[in-house]
């Protein structure tokens, strides 16, 4: 890729050029449905479970396969009845009735890390040389922000070395720099400076997010919606390299079942419980979408090392907030949690709920170039209905 491609997100540089030119002539966002209002979330957090959570020891456990299959974790019951998740989720067992868990996501792309982050957050891989922007980047360049604050906030900043080299989907590329992220510093504007400042909050409530960089970074997402906000992007973790992170293989760098039960299950469990519960208590949660959803799945069978491998072809996540009915399961997989069973969900389809929940209709057209139109999604991508009543 040559210079001016990389500047211009993947673009040539003459394609780049004669879509800046369709802009001025207004034809981008040239599908005239795309602005209708649909949705009642005027807000979105979207939280990335960077290295890939394991389905069977989280939120799709299998305590009647095989021991290698089953996992060392049990299931514990929910304030929801019938629904189980694992014991790493204390807490999230007591709010169960606020989000809804999809069991059957999956994608066929490479089980690479880079692979999933494009897909989860742009709903398309990228391909003849187009990388497709973040979710955050479109609504901000189609919605634009609210008065005095950014339209679409990046927590911590973006996700680095997990060990592939292909774009991993957190940036605007071809919409132009104006509508990347920010990526908050000592320099932050002060429309969200103060949303930043923890030292407001009282010790309790830190306490009860987690005194770990992802929980302070979903405190600072909480206040970030109430600041207005319109989408907010924690990634979890960095990188999946010499840190405990969902990313089990069982040896270094990597991490292991220990490492669920004793620093990523507790540190997702408090922030992940306590961002809703607040939003609850805040009258937000019917207003603001929250999504919890890593790269890919985990391979069923646990391997040599003690641990689990990448697999795309199922996966759980979480949904609530912005009318979502909360205390459902959407979608089953197979007995060892490796296919989808029933419903299976696809990332363009999360990404199409998002849209739509936050008033985009149908399958926006974002930009041309050479007669050929760049979308975010695949045609006939369709919002998973059954999230709502």
């Amino acid at each position: 890729m040559t210079g001016d491609e990389l500047k211009t997100g993947g673009l040539r540089r003459r394609d780049f050029l004669g879509t800046s030119a369709l802009a001025g002539a207004g034809l981008l966002c040239g599908d005239p449905a795309y602005g209708a209002t649909t949705g009642q979330a005027t807000s979105c957090i979207l939280l990335m479970l960077v290295g890939g959570p394991s389905q069977v020891d989280t939120w799709d456990m299998k305590p009647d396969a095989p021991a290698e299959i089953r996992g060392p974790f049990r299931p514990i019951r929910t304030n929801v009845p019938g629904v189980r998740i694992s014991e790493i989720f204390p807490r999230m067992a007591r709010h169960a009735d606020k989000y809804a868990i999809l069991r059957a996501v999956r994608h066929d792309a490479s089980p690479v890390h880079d692979a999933g982050y494009q897909l989860m957050q742009t709903g398309r891989l990228f391909e003849e040389e187009i990388e497709y922007p973040h979710i955050g980047c479109v609504m901000n360049f189609l919605k634009g922000p609210r008065a005095g604050v950014p339209g679409h906030v990046l927590l911590p900043g973006p996700i680095g070395n997990t060990g592939g080299n292909m774009p991993n989907g957190q940036s605007a590329r071809f919409l132009g720099i104006e509508h990347e992220a920010m990526i908050p510093d000592l320099e932050t504007d002060a429309g969200i400076r103060g949303a930043l400042d923890l030292r407001s909050e009282s010790d309790d409530t830190r306490q009860r997010y987690g005194t770990n960089r992802f929980g302070q970074n979903c405190l600072r997402a909480r206040r970030l919606v109430e600041s207005g906000v319109r989408f907010v992007t924690v990634n979890m973790f960095d990188t999946v390299f010499d840190e405990t992170t969902w990313d089990i293989h069982g040896y270094k760098p990597f991490s292991s079942f220990a490492g669920y039960r004793d620093v990523v299950g507790p540190m997702f469990d408090m922030a992940y419980s306590s961002l809703l519960s607040d939003l609850k208590e805040r009258g937000l949660l019917s207003s603001t979408m929250v999504i919890a959803a890593g790269e890919f799945g985990r391979t069923p069978r646990i391997n040599p090392a003690g641990g689990r491998d990448h697999w795309p072809q199922c996966q759980s996540m979480l949904m609530a907030g912005g009318g979502i009915v909360g205390g459902q399961v959407i979608g089953s997989s197979d007995a060892t949690g490796a296919e989808p069973k029933e419903r299976a969900v696809s990332p363009a389809e999360i990404v199409a709920t998002v849209y739509e929940r936050m008033g985009v209709r149908g399958n926006p057209v974002i930009a041309q170039y050479g007669g050929k139109p760049i979308r975010t999604l695949p045609y006939g991508t369709e919002p998973i209905r059954e999230l709502f009543a």
